[in-house]
């Protein structure tokens, strides 16, 4: 989610409500800042609120985004019923929220309930799976100040998060608004004993109307494509039930599927592979990769192919870092033209560079720990081993120059 540096973070009230609920729990000011920073840079993916949690995948410093999670306590029926009513007996309040509104003055309505609607000292837990424990972590933090734009766009998110369904309160409301109105309404002529009118009809067509002839109207023209697939749900977990990262997991694989194949024309991902079916997968969803750690999910998509969960891991990093001609890159050498692969060693050099050696695509430096591998497409694909290991991974996003690719290979 990319926003304008320059920006502030809220500019309503309760997004700047929800900022100070954050700051005046937060236990280190050193991680807020940063949080901040990665917030405005734009590391916060697409974020999702339900009812007790906000999650978003947040970049860092590594290739994979980390999972990073906000809790906070949803509000029991009776805290729903005494916030309703008292909202309901505000003919402002009222007003205000079915014309889907949240005046500011509701906050203290809420706490005066004691169904509070903002975090406390607290209130809001966080996690993600980076290996800080502060709290929050940076990636929280960003992640904390990127929802408070959500909550100026839309402020009933909080009520979402609180347990609250938009639809639901808004019905709620209603229903507490006419019976209010009926109570107060004055009694028809002859008394108590007097037969209530009958009620207007309801406009429309009976459906058996509809029905009766054979003549349906054409379909209306289908809507266009989306600019980019749809974002999997965040399901809850429950005994018994399949396990939701794994149901986000091909969701959003069959999302990918199903976009490409509007835009296309064309079925996307023919090839009858199963390997590079499987790198595939791995790659769309960061949350399945390692280098060393692999979660039981990984490990058995690699198993499932014939292969180890390092070559998958390494396979799908290869993807990440260019699609097919990355993957080429990866599993095969080739000898390059000598005009362009001359040239490179020659830049590499004017640069003051440590000296390269060469095997076919690949120039390697002294120390064994850095490479660049030249691929079909122009594009000088950075890798990186330990010392003395000749266990190359993937490093990084391809370039046309090799003095930048290799200076930025160096300096990291």
């Amino acid at each position: 989610m990319r926003t304008d540096p320059d920006a502030p973070f809220a500019s309503t009230w309760w997004g700047d409500a929800w900022i100070a609920a954050l700051e005046e729990s937060a236990l280190d000011p050193a991680r807020l800042a940063r949080g901040r920073a990665y917030a405005r840079a734009g590391h916060v993916d697409t974020i999702t609120v339900e009812p007790g949690r906000i999650v978003a995948y947040v970049h860092g410093s590594r290739p994979r985004p980390y999972r990073a999670e906000l809790r906070m306590r949803t509000l029991t029926p009776e805290d729903w019923d005494r916030f309703l009513d008292a909202a309901a007996a505000d003919p402002g309040h009222l007003v205000s929220l079915l014309a889907r509104d949240m005046p500011h003055a509701l906050a203290a309505t809420a706490d005066r309930t004691g169904a509070r609607l903002l975090p406390g000292r607290g209130d809001l837990i966080s996690s993600c799976t980076c290996p800080d424990r502060g709290h929050p972590c940076k990636h929280a933090a960003a992640l904390t100040y990127q929802t408070a734009r959500i909550l100026d766009a839309d402020p009933f998110a909080l009520l979402l998060l609180r347990g609250g369904e938009e639809r639901h309160i808004l019905d709620e409301l209603s229903h507490r608004n006419a019976r209010a109105a009926t109570q107060d309404a004055p009694r028809a002529p002859g008394g108590p004993e007097s037969p209530a009118a009958d009620p207007p009809p309801l406009p429309g067509v009976l459906a058996r109307e509809a029905l009766a002839s054979d003549n349906r109207p054409p379909l209306p023209p289908p809507l266009p494509p989306p600019a980019r697939p749809g974002e999997a749900p965040l399901l809850p977990s429950a005994p018994g039930a399949p396990d939701p990262a794994a149901l986000e997991f091909l969701a959003t694989d069959t999302a990918a599927r199903a976009h490409a194949h509007l835009t296309k024309g064309t079925p996307p991902y023919a090839d009858p592979d199963p390997w590079r079916d499987a790198i595939r997968l791995a790659a769309s969803h960061p949350g399945l990769s390692g280098r060393r750690t692999f979660s039981r999910r990984f490990a058995e998509l690699a198993h499932a192919v014939g292969h180890t969960p390092t070559a998958l891991s390494r396979a799908a990093a290869a993807w990440r870092q260019g699609d097919e001609e990355g993957l080429a890159v990866l599993e095969s050498a080739w000898d390059p033209p000598a005009g362009p692969f001359d040239r490179a060693r020659g830049a590499l050099a004017a640069a003051g560079l440590p000296r390269m050696t060469i095997d076919r695509n690949r120039l390697t430096d002294p120390t064994g720990t850095c490479q660049l591998r030249y691929g079909r497409d122009g594009y000088w694909y950075p890798y990186r081993s330990e010392p003395g290991r000749a266990d190359w991974w993937p490093d990084g996003p391809p370039d046309v120059d090799p003095v930048g690719t290799l200076t930025g290979l160096l300096a990291t």
